[in-house]
């Protein structure tokens, strides 16, 4: 049986996480496009979407690319006041 954390063929497996930052508001649609804008030029950063009816931005990355403090500091650059944030580690 294979044991977990092995790597076939030498490929190496990216580390896949997501956080999920509650902010304080999200202007609309305009406030929306400039954020994932911003996150998107992370390098590492694989996917961001973003409720602006929670104030929630989640955003998907490779965390061998970036972290989240990283992509947590460039939300407070891009003006937003961060409530929480929540990760979740995603395992291939």
């Amino acid at each position: 049986s294979a044991h977990p954390g092995n790597t076939n063929s030498g490929v190496k497996i990216m580390s896949h996480s997501s956080a999920y930052f509650s902010v304080g508001k999200i202007a609309g649609k305009h406030d929306s496009k400039e954020l994932k804008r911003g996150l998107d030029a992370l390098p590492g950063v694989m996917s961001v979407s973003i409720n602006s009816a929670k104030n929630q931005i989640s955003v998907d990355f490779d965390d061998t690319g970036v972290t989240q403090n990283k992509i947590q500091r460039k939300l407070e650059d891009l003006g937003h006041h961060i409530e929480s944030v929540t990760m979740e580690q995603i395992t291939e």
